[in-house]
């Protein structure tokens, strides 16, 4: 069930507005569910002066790509472009993966096609179902595709001291046993940065607005666990809130079209363009950017890694 953003005022949460957490690393390990100058990026600068040998990671996130038409192609030669300048090798991939049903017989025009440059210089995608992903076959034939790198239905992976937990959020999802997996794979989170995504946002201004359940569900052990940012798509729009209980929720759902957007009371940046969202994390912070297919970053903001979760410097 979902809120507009007007209803959504009387639910608070929005108290304890402060700055989250996030970490360092790129070695990788998969856990399944069971268990810019020259090229034209101007607009983008160098958080606080930091030397570039004190980035620890650097990925990008997207959703609602899988179109094949001229929007998914502009933005993910935006991507290609800002790779040139600001090299990654991670992409989340959130949801709605192939239009108009998830048909893996597109995948060619709708994923390999465009973002070819991008798998050719060895950029893992890692992305998880939207509602039009399981209109065929529940999304299984997406989950067995190698190129998508899903455990399964909702999994986990980490790049070093960063986790992300990517969640099945559609209606006949299995809530129960995976919502337990996410508290259990929370609890035993040894890393300082948590990054969950999932397909539908929680809260948003946008067409579809918040979704009560996935607020009840979710944003509680956000809260207990410290999860410091949720990625989503959906709703065809960039939307970026301040911390809410200590964490940033980014709708980044603009990756092949566009669709208008609001502004709430937990608004920090919204806005209709074709784009897609970048971070780099440092020692003590994530630096985020939204980027259009302009090459210019629209949005610049950072979370902070609260005192007890502060990488100490070796000697």
């Amino acid at each position: 069930m979902n809120l507009k953003r007007r209803q959504l005022l009387t639910l608070g949460g929005l108290s304890g507005l402060g700055l989250a957490l996030l970490g360092r690393g790129l070695q990788e390990t998969t856990q399944p569910g069971h268990s810019l100058s020259s090229s034209g990026l101007e607009g983008i600068v160098t958080a606080r002066n930091d030397s570039k040998d004190d980035l620890l990671l650097r990925f990008v996130s997207l959703a609602d790509t899988g179109t094949g038409a001229e929007g998914q192609y502009a933005v993910a030669e935006a991507m290609a472009r800002y790779r040139r300048q600001e090299p990654f090798s991670l992409a989340i991939l959130a949801g709605d993966n192939i239009y108009n049903d998830g048909e893996i017989e597109n995948i060619g025009a709708v994923f390999e096609q465009p973002y070819q440059p991008l798998l050719q210089q060895g950029v893992r995608f890692q992305a998880c179902l939207g509602n039009h992903d399981i209109r065929t076959a529940n999304g299984n034939p997406q989950i067995k595709y190698p190129g998508f790198n899903m455990g399964g239905r909702y999994y986990t992976f980490r790049r070093g001291p960063v986790q992300f937990f990517a969640l099945d959020t559609n209606f006949n999802a299995p809530w129960k046993t995976q919502l337990a997996w996410l508290e259990q794979e929370l609890k035993r989170s040894d890393v300082p940065w948590k990054i969950v995504f999932g397909h539908h946002p929680i809260y948003s201004s946008g067409h579809y607005g918040v979704s009560r359940d996935l607020l009840q569900n979710l944003a509680p052990l956000f809260q207990k666990y410290q999860v410091q940012l949720y990625l989503n798509g959906h709703d065809h729009d960039y939307e970026r809130t301040r911390p809410i209980n200590g964490t940033t929720y980014l709708t980044c759902g603009a990756g092949a079209g566009t669709r208008a957007v609001g502004r709430s009371a937990w608004t920090k940046y919204a806005a209709a363009k074709l784009s897609f969202a970048a971070f780099e994390v440092y020692r003590n912070y994530l630096v985020i950017r939204g980027i259009g297919t302009d090459n210019q970053a629209f949005d610049q903001d950072t979370i902070q890694l609260q005192p007890a979760h502060s990488l100490v410097s070796a000697g």
